[in-house]
């Protein structure tokens, strides 16, 4: 049997023995899009310059800056595929663009070969660039950064017209490395440019065998470079999968990663995680998602088709609220998007929830059968896991509760239990009820986590679904106020022991979309009315509690208890809670 022999060479070069002809550059499809925020960028112009410092001794002796490791799959030819490292390479690139676009024609030539390799008949070497990105943004990174002339036209170009998040940032680090080089005078400019040359260095790591180079980069990134386990596990995964089809998954992979955002694609491996191991997390992410999301895949291919781009198709659906079927929509996305809250609006304060949500919104999408391949039945689960979220979170439940709870509701949702049945870890225990209804029933505006959702939730309720809450500002407001003056009408209506049983409670709240006046507050009713409760323009209210409010005339104790009733009433339909006949405190 023939051994065979893997060479992995590694080496320390200066950057300009690695921008020369020995490399050619070249991201291959499968890797992540070029992520590095303009921090980043600027983090490394700042560290350069800090390196070198402001003195004017010789280079030779400020100690040299260490940029990392680059890890490359290459032979003795220059090609050179980088399976890490594509993060410096192109920063650097940047970074020398810029620098020869500030010095004068005579000086920015020399540079050109850093950046362009000339053709040469003699050699029969051809003209390329040193750095290849990856096709979406190559045409785009020779036009803008790479070629002369270039970094001129970054300015004029509208970031809202560029398509790809890559571009956006390519160019916003562009400018920022242009404007802090140009801040230095022409000798500090031309002193940092041969330190970067010179006296920076990356250790370059090659090897012609994939699958090595693989194990390279998962060995180096597990120890601790910054990396995410989304693009180490990329690197295993598709790394995993015959050369010849590997762009076409690298392709699939990076399509869901940049519809969804890199923090939410990165988000989504704990989510499947969850899914499969239903409990709560004990080491990393990488680690745990390897040993039961992996292991139950053998053939890479399949896990990426079967498994992931199914449950990315399904989270984006859920972050965007936007699942898409021919009844039941509106319904679903609406529950989707009050879990979620969107700016000032509350939502589930955890996002505990999200992995029973992604496998029935995955299973719903998914061809084989599942009790979720109607859209009725998704509205179904999606209305008891909201009840459930929400009564958790009312109940202050901690996360290993949560955990252990969502983690026996995915185990019911395997083994494929009735979900609706009385014993489901979806449903309420009756001690459960009862003490969610005291909650609601009690001195809610003291509820500060729970108050804004639990009567926006109800205010929907009450205009029957169609409200909405785009608001940039939303309080909650007393209408018997906390404190009123001692000489106020208030203290007639209310004595001390009706106004302590009633002010903070769910009959005596209503919504505003804009900040509170805290002297306005304390107005007697009549004038509340039309001057803090109602809205300037139609002296009415986008909130269906607050303009009840403006329909009184009068407000008593009797008509805060009949609406402490009638409100909770509304929560008790709402959530499916066992009805107890509420207290309505000393009215004497």
């Amino acid at each position: 049997m023939q051994k065979f022999r893997i060479t992995i060479e590694g080496r320390q070069l200066p950057i300009e023995d690695v921008f020369n002809e020995k490399f050619l550059f070249q991201i291959p499809e499968y890797q992540r899009p070029y992520s590095w925020e303009l921090e980043h960028a600027v983090a490394l112009f700042e560290d350069l310059r800090a390196a070198l410092g402001e003195g004017t001794e010789q280079l030779d002796y400020i100690a040299p800056y260490f940029l990392g490791s680059i890890v490359l799959i290459k032979d003795e030819r220059p090609a050179s595929y980088v399976v890490d490292g594509q993060q410096r390479l192109t920063t650097l690139t940047i970074l020398l663009s810029v620098l020869r676009s500030l010095f004068p024609q005579s000086q920015a030539s020399k540079l050109d070969r850093f950046l362009y390799q000339p053709g040469d008949e003699f050699t029969g070497l051809a003209e390329s660039f040193r750095l290849r990105v990856r096709d979406d943004d190559r045409d785009f990174f020779q036009e803008y950064v790479q070629r002369p002339g270039g970094i001129d036209k970054v300015a004029s170009l509208d970031p809202k017209v560029l398509k790809l998040e890559t571009q956006r940032r390519i160019r916003a680090n562009t400018l920022a490395l242009y404007d802090s080089a140009k801040k230095l005078s022409d000798d500090a400019r031309l002193r940092l440019t041969r330190y970067l040359l010179t006296r920076c260095f990356l250790v370059v790591v090659s090897t012609p065998d994939l699958d090595a180079a693989y194990r390279i980069f998962s060995v180096l990134n597990d120890r601790g470079l910054d990396l995410s386990h989304a693009d180490i596990l990329k690197a295993e995964i598709v790394g995993g999968i015959p050369t010849d089809d590997r762009p076409t998954f690298a392709k699939k992979w990076e399509a869901h990663e940049n519809r969804l955002g890199r923090t939410a694609f990165n988000d989504l491996f704990a989510h499947i995680r969850m899914i499969h191991a239903r409990t709560k997390l004990k080491g990393t992410v990488l680690k745990e998602f390897r040993e039961v999301v992996v292991t139950k895949y053998p053939d890479p291919a399949k896990l990426i088709d079967s498994e992931l781009l199914p449950m990315a198709e399904a989270y984006e659906d859920l972050l965007t609220a936007s699942f898409t079927s021919s009844e039941h929509a509106d319904e679903i996305n609406q529950l989707l998007s009050w879990m979620l809250g969107n700016g000032e609006r509350v939502g589930i304060e955890n996002v505990d929830w999200i992995p029973p949500a992604l496998r029935c919104l995955a299973a719903y999408r998914r061809a084989e059968p599942s009790p979720f391949k109607e859209s009725a039945a998704v509205l179904r689960f999606l209305r008891d896991l909201e009840r459930l979220a929400a009564g958790m979170m009312f109940l202050r439940n901690n996360i290993n509760d949560r955990i252990r709870r969502y983690g026996q509701l995915l185990e019911a949702m395997e083994r494929g239990d009735d979900l609706y049945a009385d014993t489901s870890p979806l449903q309420f225990t009756a001690d459960e009820q009862t003490r969610i209804l005291s909650i609601l029933d009690g001195n809610l505006y003291e509820e500060q986590r729970i108050r804004l959702y639990v009567l926006l939730r109800l205010d929907q309720t009450l205009s029957d679904g169609s409200a909405s809450y785009d608001y940039p500002v939303i309080t909650v407001e007393h209408v018997l106020p906390r404190n009123p003056p001692s000489n106020s009408q208030w203290r007639t209506l209310f004595n001390d022991a009706q106004r302590s049983a009633f002010v903070h409670r769910l009959g005596n709240l209503a919504l505003l979309s804009r900040r509170k006046n805290s002297e306005a507050s304390n107005l007697e009713f009549t004038p509340k009315k039309a001057k803090y409760l109602a809205t300037a323009k139609s002296g009415g209210s986008p909130f269906v509690l607050t303009s009840e409010v403006l329909h009184e005339s009068t407000w008593t104790p009797a008509v805060v208890e009949a609406r402490q009733k009638r409100l909770l009433a509304k929560l008790t339909s709402l959530w499916r809670l066992t009805p107890m006949q509420p207290s309505a405190g000393n009215t004497n």
